[in-house]
């Protein structure tokens, strides 16, 4: 019985990541309303600014998208997954790259001494913290995995990812790793969902015009 309540708790679970996904605000006016219910005439509880990134939760319908304190408009909603793929060349347990063109992405990864860094993580009433930031992937469980960097090139540009911006993601799973490019706006988009069960979360790098601009991260249930 145990068994079959993880299953169907996995399984729902992965229904709903396949909906969740990482959308831009584009609106000519400069920004879009937020509603408190998937309806034209619900209550406007907020606004958003154009090209400010939202993460939905779940579409409520082909019309309405779920953000993380309302509903947003669809047609108000350019999706990372939209924009062009950078295919991966190779992506496995320590390792991805992505290769499309003049862009390349290498990721790479590994098994993280938990016994050298103990004296990083503290625990608070907030939750659990590693270097003074908050931890990824973690619920109570010691972190097997992290990355060790992340870089791109994009034409004669090449962009590291600052190490306090990936210092406290743990448990990597390159497999659900994705690329993609904003050829017109020159943004590349790194998205990754990483997990060892309760501790899922997903996460957004963003490099534009050859430089690093931003992470989002988020608990996507």
């Amino acid at each position: 019985m145990k068994t079959k309540k993880i299953f169907l708790l996995v399984s729902a679970l992965s229904v709903q990541l396949s909906f969740a996904q990482f959308a831009k605000i584009v609106d000519k006016d400069g920004y879009v309303n937020v509603r408190e219910n998937a309806d034209a005439n619900s209550k406007i509880i907020g606004k958003l600014n154009s090209d400010e990134i939202v993460y939905i939760f779940e579409p409520d319908n082909k019309n309405w998208a779920n953000v993380s304190n309302g509903y947003v408009h669809n047609s108000r909603l350019k999706y990372i997954k939209s924009y062009e793929s950078v295919p991966p060349t190779v992506r496995d347990t320590n390792k991805a790259i992505f290769k499309s063109g003049n862009i390349k992405v290498n990721i790479t990864s590994g098994k993280f001494n938990f016994k050298e860094n103990e004296k990083d993580f503290t625990s608070t009433l907030d939750g659990d913290y590693y270097k003074e930031q908050q931890v990824w992937g973690l619920d109570g469980t010691i972190p097997k995995t992290h990355y060790l960097s992340i870089t791109a090139q994009i034409g004669n540009k090449t962009v590291q990812i600052p190490t306090k911006e990936i210092e406290n993601l743990f448990q990597v799973d390159n497999k659900n790793t994705t690329c993609y490019y904003d050829r017109i706006n020159d943004i590349l988009y790194i998205s990754m969902l990483n997990s060892e069960g309760a501790g899922t979360y997903t996460g957004l790098f963003i490099i534009e015009k050859g430089e690093y601009k931003k992470r989002i991260l988020e608990i996507p249930f």
